[in-house]
């Protein structure tokens, strides 16, 4: 049970840090600025109820796609490992990764059909981008069924924190302040980093077994 509680805390640890529900409430207050109340809850629910729908079927499906490709889970482990610590570095540098950037194309589609946001970009690749589906595979693979099970449903309560900070998103930046928020942005990349750091630690352990 302490084994389950622990990784329990390692995965929901690990998407906060790589979806950053708190630094992404900037991006969705400014893509749904000139919407209305309704059609804000609206995007949040699609787009998390989407990267929820992307994230169990890596979970789910990780393994087939480790066979089908004939990817060992140490490699995979590895690239994983080094793409969040990508993201996280970024992060620390007050950056977005570029997995997480919108360009002027996407925007333009964005102002274009309002709930067209709660698919692209939000739900992917903002919320459900590589560095999340990677740990989701990854975190999945760990501990068979009860691995699977529990990186589910860390990613499902990390939807609900973050549906609420998408709805109260105006109250919450007013009242840490645009300062308060880079610091966060931040101190999430470096838990970040350390994350993508122990993934390829863990996955030159597993080389060097099958070596």
């Amino acid at each position: 049970m302490e084994n389950i509680l622990v990784h329990a805390v390692t995965v929901f640890t690990g998407f906060f840090a790589i979806m950053n529900p708190i630094a992404n409430v900037p991006i969705f207050l400014s893509l749904t600025a000139s919407d209305d109340k309704q059609t804000k809850k609206a995007v949040a629910l699609r787009s998390l109820l989407l990267a929820l729908l992307i994230i169990t079927l890596f979970s789910v499906a990780g393994k087939v796609v480790f066979e089908l490709f004939g990817i060992t889970l140490p490699s995979f482990r590895i690239t994983g490992g080094l793409l969040v610590f990508l993201i996280g570095f970024h992060m620390l540098q007050g950056n977005q990764s570029s997995v997480h950037q919108l360009n002027e194309k996407d925007n333009q589609q964005c102002r274009e059909a309002a709930l067209s946001v709660a698919t692209f970009p939000f739900a992917m690749p903002i919320l459900a981008g590589p560095g999340t589906i990677a740990t989701a595979m990854i975190f999945a693979a760990k501990g068979g069924l009860w691995g699977m099970v529990v990186t589910i449903a860390a990613f499902a309560v990390l939807c609900a924190i973050t549906y609420l900070f998408f709805i109260f998103g105006d109250k919450f930046v007013a009242f840490i302040g645009v300062g308060a928020l880079g610091v966060i942005t931040r101190i999430m990349g470096l838990v970040l980093a350390v994350v993508g750091t122990q993934m390829v630690i863990e996955g030159v352990r597993g080389v060097l077994k099958l070596a």
